[in-house]
């Protein structure tokens, strides 16, 4: 009987296998050239143009930007924030914070009651929930430090298709029909995101005359077409209408600011990812080097064995994110603590070939939980050598949903990010510590994870994703499954995915990822699982390129609607 077991055991992960490598029909996308991999088909074809055009990446990474505020308006903006990893042709590396911060108005307790209650409404929903907009101001910085033409050259298609308008798909139809209530607390955003009242159909033209003015407006007068002038009046007066917080001062004081990249290596590949105030890069690193310590085969992926030491690595992972992660200029972060391989071995070492109850994990000693889905990653890689990954979002789908009446473009829902109570979680269950905690003009945690893989320090993978505290697990697992198990690109991204984050102590899960008896076998190592929504569960929606022998293979995630356009 034992030896049956272990031959059924031996076909499952052999069935399990050949399906993520060959039940996705659909094969990568090729170029030559250079290629552009975003949520938005249209978005990806504004930024192959640019390249075409001889523009280099970070111009086309900023003119995709810019489209997805048009194309994809629930998570693409300019009402929001981001960040940015840049791997230059010449082997620089570096990265750019325009994640949005919190109002000179803001203060430690603004989401609690007299008591002492966390009131989750003022810190998710309306203008109390808005952070100080980055995006503008961090993609123009980009594009004029880094990049080789006009911001008037790269922001015109999207002005372009503001006016004339763009034709709906089944995905865009779905997302406005969903959140038509929301959308009916504000005028100005009903106005916009209805057709004279009435729902949009698939196949509609959608116009956005209003959005267009505005980035008209930046075109000409670049930063201080948003953060100045009518558009920054039109925000102002929007926010004052409903009790915000944001004032002129907040516009006038916010900058961009460009960080050392988070630096590591993974079995011969080095990494490059975002540091804080984004979580991701820091924790991406901690879970490969504790995973490093392991050796994978081909037969490994899915198995019981093998979803046993990434959950672990997770756990232990995101246990430290909740207690030292922070924005680096408020909070003095141990990130190379985090990094090393040296503090990895001690959570290696702690690993046993049971599940480790959460309760029973703390973070590191040197000295409930879910964050939004509705952000966008796009990926860029050129004809020179340059490769940028860019994580952006308003934070939930359509952020605080209030359109600026004027200015057409979306306002943020940032603030829930903070930690507004240390350790209550937050609209997405996410736990945190004073590390994030809310004071003036810092920037809140993110979960983000803009990465550049080199190999042989030439760019070999440009990756990350939506997800909210799942982006982290979905970036690794897309990474291991290039690195550890030679899947091709679009086979990697599409593959099952499953997630755990330390609090709830549940293994989350895609259908299909898990057959019975690995599930029965997980079981009966210690692990639950979060059965909810399991039908419509997405664990991120990877965007990435992949570049070996001077081909580049480009693809979007099969879990949404974009496109990876190369030429």
């Amino acid at each position: 009987m034992k030896t049956k077991s272990i031959f059924l055991s031996l076909v499952c992960l052999l069935i399990l296998f050949i399906n993520s490598c060959n039940l996705f029909k659909e094969n990568p996308v090729k170029a030559k050239n250079g290629m552009v991999v975003s949520a938005s088909e249209i978005a990806s074809n504004v930024g192959v143009e640019i390249l075409k055009k001889g523009g280099n990446a970070i111009d086309a990474a900023v003119a995709t930007g810019f489209a997805l505020a048009v194309t994809y308006p629930q998570a693409g903006n300019i009402g929001g924030g981001g960040f940015m990893v840049i791997h230059l042709a010449n082997g620089k590396s570096t990265t750019i914070d325009y994640r949005e911060k919190a109002p000179l108005k803001a203060f430690r307790d603004m989401y609690l009651d007299s008591a002492g209650n966390y009131i989750p409404k003022l810190s998710q929903t309306g203008v109390t929930s808005i952070g100080v907009p980055g995006s503008v101001a961090g993609m123009i910085y980009a594009l004029e430090k880094y990049g080789t033409i006009s911001l008037k050259e790269v922001i015109q298609p999207s002005i372009d298709l503001a006016i004339d308008g763009w034709k709906l798909n089944k995905w865009n139809k779905e997302h406005f029909e969903y959140y038509k209530d929301e959308f009916k607390k504000y005028s100005s955003s009903f106005k916009t995101f209805t057709n004279n009242g009435r729902l949009y159909e698939e196949g509609d033209i959608f116009k956005q005359p209003e959005l267009a003015s505005t980035l008209e407006l930046i075109k000409e007068y670049g930063n201080d077409g948003f953060y100045k002038g009518i558009i920054a009046d039109l925000m102002i007066k929007q926010i004052n209408k409903y009790g915000g917080y944001i004032t002129q001062e907040d516009l006038d004081k916010y900058k961009p600011v460009e960080r050392k990249p988070i630096i590591g290596s993974y079995r011969g590949y080095k990494i490059v990812s975002m540091p804080p105030p984004s979580s991701g890069g820091i924790a991406l690193l901690e879970m490969l080097n504790t995973l490093e310590n392991y050796s994978f085969d081909k037969n490994d992926w899915g198995g019981s064995d093998y979803v046993h030491k990434l959950v672990e690595a997770m756990k232990y992972t995101y246990a430290d994110r909740t207690e030292y992660l922070g924005d680096p200029d408020f909070f003095s972060v141990p990130k190379d603590k985090l990094i090393s391989k040296k503090y990895a071995k001690t959570i290696f070492e702690k690993i046993t070939d049971r599940a480790t109850p959460s309760n029973k994990i703390t973070h590191g000693k040197f000295t409930n939980f879910k964050e939004s889905k509705e952000t966008t990653h796009y990926s860029v890689y050129d004809k020179f050598g340059n490769a940028v990954s860019v994580t952006t979002t308003l934070n939930s789908s359509f952020g605080s949903r209030i359109v600026v009446e004027g200015a057409g473009f979306l306002l943020n829902n940032e603030m829930d990010d903070f930690s507004s109570k240390p350790g209550e979680p937050n609209i997405y269950g996410l736990l945190g510590s004073e590390a994030n905690s809310i004071q003036p003009e810092k920037r809140m945690l993110s979960s983000m994870t803009p990465t550049i893989v080199l190999k042989d320090e030439k760019p070999y993978l440009v990756i990350g994703s939506p997800g909210g505290s799942q982006i982290i697990t979905a970036v690794l697992q897309g990474i291991l499954n290039v690195t550890d198990f030679k899947m091709n690109i679009k086979q990697a991204i599409d593959a099952p995915r499953f997630h755990n984050q330390w609090l709830p102590d549940k293994i989350f899960y895609e259908k299909d990822t898990f057959s019975k008896s690995i599930k029965n076998e997980l079981v009966s190592l210690g692990y639950s699982f979060e059965e909810e929504k399991l039908d419509k569960r997405k664990i991120g929606m990877l965007a990435a390129i992949l570049i070996n022998n001077k081909n580049i293979f480009g693809a979007f995630d099969k879990r949404g609607p974009g496109k990876a356009v190369g030429y």
